[in-house]
């Protein structure tokens, strides 16, 4: 028998290893038409991060030595131009020798791969311009950035090539922009799931613009302007495009053998081609979903390898199949790893499959051990029999092991019940005595034995605060630092004793930080005879997350201030000066409010100048402590990252308690009166209050008259009023956003141009600054005697707001040196 493979790397060299184990006599021909047969194809962008320093590593396999150990004839550079499928040949031609012939098989093995893709459009084809497939691919961008040291890359496109490749720009000293069409990162998560490595992007300094594709390329001494599709330009000196990949069946089609559906060679269970005596293996050929059984392209090694070994298997008489492919995956961002299996909701909305989703934020392994780490992960099931169907998993430790052990259970059609079931491997440094994954298995089994209902992150917005209540069941600390709008906060440790403030006539949505605190607060509430009671499925993490705006991200890591005064950076930097901590604390595995409140009751005890040190794994402790020492006053006086782990050196301050308890003989605070209602002049107000805020300084705002109405809510209140107070609702605008500018109004277009700028500029938004004031303590009083007058009422305000009358005012007046009328 005289087998025929066309191409190398997974598919095709694990077809010839399988095939001469089977068959010591069979004459194996293996044709690639470039120098390598067998290459780490997912290793290349670490070779340009110099993460892997020599080039050989690349190499898995070379001709030679394959050829020795299994008696195959290998030709490299050798291309297969043409298939004479009635004849049994193969049309080859010798590259390196320019000589064109004919060969003749039995069998014929299809692996070629998929090619990048590479749209027609102006500018393309320049010089700095490049694609990763292949090694000689991975070469030439090497030797780009080694000869011509740029400073700027642009990678087009966020999938898991395009990420690798901008880790390994910046790992090179690369200031990196993506750009991708999409509104997220990474296909196969959902949008929440993409989010987090959103952030992760953001902190590490790299540029991401969503939702805008490259229109064309202007290339002008060495300089590359990238125009896109909204008009916007990106300056670079290079461009790496990681838009995606298509099959390469130009052989196949020109052999007349059938194409599928989604554009690859259609093979059936035993990797046959439409010809049985041509298979087909690899990035080349579409799959059926596991999950969901529709035909679909997945480009992966390891099904690649598989179906290499199934096609040989069938050659040689035995009979595999192959049952499809699930699309199990994972990719290191940075220090992130983010996995998945399964079907994600996008496909499954498509399929029609009717399904439900949890989220949870379980430690890498037991909380008191050091360095443990959070991860977030997505399980989705079928409603009616908690069937798995996909499972998304984003953290830093443990993440692949977690991922493959729901990949297993899909693979063996396990049910979520069964998660709960499975006895994993435990001791305190690998994991907890509930593993993650029995911890999803308990989250989704809760949904479907009724003792929970859930809503979840992209349902808040359509929640209405007439029927209904959102309720926090944080500590106050907790929702100080940041909440759902229109929420009120009870504790749930002080829930019992203050059911009666809850109207059983309305629907109760909670939420907690993470959804454990939550789901005992609806449990609570449940027994107690509320009927309508929902958990927020991932807590206000998970919220918090995904509503942050990704849209334009340009944000610098390592020489750019925040927006405490401080320069993060992957390492303390070297001359610093910062004396000895007083006292170090490990808040590592703890998650919010945990690192926060460690931080709140060390400083307690400590004395005026004393600093803190203080580690925590929880991401979001980076941005937490920085509101929390600007609004407590306390100095941040370093904050830097070791590896995965967030440290933050605090020394407690004497302002700490003239900010608290102000005397008359601390005349510094700042009182402001917002008279106007005009949107530039309300943006002044706050960005002034904010400025005074984080310096220390106790600010009030007073508005009145034309100025409540920034502090209107932008959805109508279902309130009863007299006539004359509806009328004046009804002409005045409705919340900031409505509001008018002094000058340039021009019907209406004026605002929206200063807002188009100000997003431009990275200036914070009017409503932005508004929640910046209330998290930095900023005081806000609506004055009740102007309120009155023109018919508002204290519901119609947002969250935050108190009511006061001029008494409130002088008071703060006479406190101040400084007091402003806007």
């Amino acid at each position: 028998m005289k087998v025929v493979i066309v191409g190398g790397v997974a598919g095709g060299a694990s077809a010839a290893a399988r095939l001469r184990r089977l068959d010591e006599d069979a004459e194996i021909i293996l044709f690639e038409k470039g120098e390598y047969i067998s290459y780490a194809n997912c290793g290349l962008p670490y070779y340009i991060g110099e993460v892997i320093k020599e080039r050989e590593k690349l190499v898995v396999q070379t001709p030679e030595a394959m050829s020795k150990r299994f008696n195959i004839d290998i030709r490299t550079l050798s291309e297969v131009t043409k298939i004479n499928p009635d004849e049994k040949t193969v049309v080859v031609h010798d590259i390196k020798n320019d000589r064109t012939y004919t060969e003749s098989y039995d069998k014929l093995i299809l692996s070629p791969g998929a090619e990048p893709i590479k749209p027609p459009m102006p500018g393309i084809d320049g010089k700095n311009i490049f694609t990763l497939r292949t090694i000689p691919d991975t070469y030439r961008i090497k030797d780009f950035i080694d000869n011509n040291k740029p400073k700027k890359a642009v990678v087009v496109g966020g999938g898991f090539i395009g990420l690798e490749v901008a880790e390994n720009l910046k790992e090179a000293g690369l200031d990196v922009t993506i750009v991708e069409l999409a509104d997220h990162v990474m296909a196969p998560l959902d949008y929440e799931m993409a989010a987090i490595v959103h952030q992760r992007l953001k902190d590490k300094g790299v540029n991401l613009i969503l939702k805008d594709g490259v229109k064309e390329f202007h290339h002008k001494e060495g300089i590359t302007t990238v125009v896109l599709n909204s008009g916007n330009t990106l300056i670079t000196d290079m461009v790496v495009l990681g838009i995606g990949v298509r099959p390469d069946t130009k052989l196949a089609k020109d052999a007349g053998l059938a194409i599928g559906e989604r554009g690859g060679i259609k093979v059936n269970e035993y990797m046959q081609t439409s010809n049985p005596d041509i298979y087909a293996v690899g990035d080349a050929i579409e799959v059926k979903d596991y999950i969901n059984g529709s035909n679909t392209l997945i480009p992966l090694a390891g099904p690649a390898n598989k179906q290499g070994r199934i096609a040989a298997d069938n050659i040689c008489g035995r009979k595999s199949k192959y049952d499809g492919t699930q699309g199990t995956s994972v990719a290191k961002i940075f220090d992130l790893t983010v996995a998945a299996t399964g079907n994600n909701e996008t496909i499954l909305k498509r399929a029609g499959i009717d399904y439900e989703k949890v989220i949870i934020h379980p430690n890498s392994h037991a909380s008191y051990y050091p360095d443990a780490l959070p991860m977030t992960i997505k399980l989705i099931f079928k409603k009616d029999d908690g069937k798995i169907l996909g499972a998304q998993i984003v953290g830093f430790d443990g993440v692949d092991k977690r991922i493959d052990v729901i990949a297993t259970a899909i693979r063996s059609n396990m049910t979520v019940y069964d998660l709960e079931e499975l006895e994993l491997a435990y001791a305190p440094p690998y994991s907890s005595a509930k593993d993650p994954v029995n911890m999803a298995g308990f989250a989704a089994s809760n949904i479907l034995k009724g003792d929970i209902s859930v809503f979840h992150w992209d349902e808040v917005k359509d929640i209405d605060l007439s029927k209904s209540l959102i309720l926090d069941v944080r500590t106050d600390l907790e929702y100080q630092l940041g909440n759902i709008n229109g929420s009120i906060n009870i504790p749930v440790d002080e829930l019992r004793e203050n059911l009666h403030k809850i109207p059983k006539d309305k629907d109760i949505y909670v939420y907690c930080q993470v959804g454990l605190r939550g789901y005992i607060a609806c449990r609570i509430l449940m027994q107690n005879g509320f009927k309508s009671v929902k958990n927020l499925s991932g807590g206000y993490k998970i919220y918090e997350t995904a509503t942050s705006d990704f849209t334009d991200i340009t944000v610098r890591y390592d020489d750019e201030q925040t927006e405490c005064g401080m320069c993060v950076t992957d390492k303390k930097k070297s001359d610093d000066t910062v004396a000895a901590a007083t006292l170090e604390i490990d808040a590592c595995g703890l998650q919010c409010p945990g690192p926060i409140m460690q931080t709140f009751n060390a400083i307690k005890n400590l004395k005026d100048g004393d600093i803190l040190k203080i580690k925590a794994s929880d991401p979001g402790f980076e941005n937490d402590i920085k509101t929390w020492c600007q609004r407590t006053g306390n100095a941040l006086l370093n904050l830097y990252h070791e590896g995965k782990i967030i440290v933050a050196e605090i020394r407690k301050n004497a302002a700490t308690k003239a900010v608290e308890t102000k005397t008359s003989s601390d005349k510094n605070d700042k009182a402001i009166i917002v008279f106007s209602g005009d949107l530039d002049k309300a943006i002044a107000a706050f960005i002034i209050a904010n400025g005074a805020a984080a310096m220390g300084r106790k600010v009030t705002l007073f508005f009145t008259f034309w100025g409540l109405n920034i502090l209107r809510k932008p959805e109508k209140v279902s309130i009863k009023k007299d006539f004359f107070s509806k009328m004046f609702g009804m002409m005045m605008p409705r919340g900031s956003k409505k509001l008018k500018l002094s000058k340039m109004n021009m019907f209406g277009i004026g605002p929206k141009m200063i807002r188009y700028i100000m997003n431009k500029k990275n200036v914070s938004s009017l409503e932005d600054l508004i929640q910046q004031a209330l998290k930095n303590g900023v005081r806000i009083v609506a004055c009740n005697m102007s309120s009155d007058i023109m018919g508002i009422t204290k519901d119609e305000l947002i969250d935050g707001v108190e009511l006061g009358g001029v008494a409130s005012f002088i008071g703060a007046a006479e406190q101040s040196d400084t007091t402003l009328f806007i």
